[in-house]
């Protein structure tokens, strides 16, 4: 069974952006994606949130920003908590445009984006009433206001990506061919054991030399990086699939269940049981 619904946005070929402005709103849409781009802004409630395989709680003020295709959903209480959600295509601007120097904070942001990103409190608070303003300005203005916004939060601090890259399909850029060599290997080798050697020996290094080479370009040790990965392509299973919690260990690489119960639970907070589970609570047919 399927968890996971595309919606069919309103935004059409003539606009920039919409606003959806929901007083009194109710959580009752099941995790789902869609192509444009989404800034979310979850006000006067709290509950969890789901991006792609991250599920955490949020508190009074949640800011987002969603990636085209990320699956993602908010629980709160409903009729109390106040939404507002701006939703822009993936080419809003051209490729051309997000490639200008001082464009370059927006596009990496939007690049991350996929995997969803958080911002900190401070900085919620302080778009709080400027997205507000967005709900009822018109004409050009609002464009330049829209863009101002991205512009803020792609130079702010403190920001957090929340899924895991195995889970979206998507590892941010390292601008090297030899990473992004290992890279595919990683996801084509992932259902079997992956010894250091043999990926070293695809970039025709030695496993030391390998090791600190890795590390300095991804900033976490080879055996990190692959178990990152297993973790989140068995998240993936998990919401996606209806394959038994043994199966999908071994699938992802795992030689025992024991070590991917202990594993996925040091990574996730949850067991994958615990974390099927949740899933399944947030979708309300």
């Amino acid at each position: 069974m399927k968890r996971i619904v595309r919606e069919v946005t309103s935004l059409t070929d003539e606009d920039f952006f919409i606003v959806l402005n929901h007083f009194n709103a109710k959580f009752d849409f099941p995790i789902h994606y869609h192509p444009e781009y989404e800034l979310n802004l979850v006000l006067d409630t709290e509950g969890k949130r789901i991006i792609g395989d991250s599920i955490k709680e949020y508190k009074a003020q949640d800011l987002v920003l969603i990636g085209s295709n990320t699956p993602h959903a908010w629980t709160g209480e409903d009729g109390k908590a106040h939404v507002i959600t701006i939703q822009f295509h993936t080419n809003f601007l051209s490729d051309k445009s997000l490639t200008r120097n001082i464009m370059t904070p927006i596009k990496e942001m939007l690049d991350r984006s996929k995997l969803g990103i958080t911002f900190s409190p401070e900085v919620t608070a302080s778009m709080i009433e400027r997205i507000e303003r967005l709900t009822t300005s018109r004409g050009f203005d609002s464009l330049l206001e829209f863009l101002s916004i991205l512009y803020d939060l792609s130079i702010s601090r403190n920001q957090t990506t929340l899924s895991s890259a195995s889970y979206i399909g998507s590892i941010a850029p390292f601008k090297s061919k030899r990473i992004d060599a290992i890279n595919a290997y990683l996801y084509d080798n992932i259902s079997r054991s992956i010894k250091l050697s043999e990926v070293a020996n695809i970039v025709n290094m030695s496993p030391s030399a390998f090791s600190h080479f890795f590390k300095k370009r991804t900033q976490r040790s080879f055996s990190d990086y692959l178990s990152d990965l297993r973790i989140g392509h068995a998240a993936k299973m998990l919401i996606e699939t209806d394959n038994n919690i043994s199966e999908i260990c071994f699938d992802c690489g795992f030689n025992n269940l024991s070590n991917f119960n202990r594993t996925f639970k040091n990574q996730k907070g949850c067991t994958p049981r615990e974390f099927r589970s949740q899933q399944k609570l947030i979708i309300k047919h």
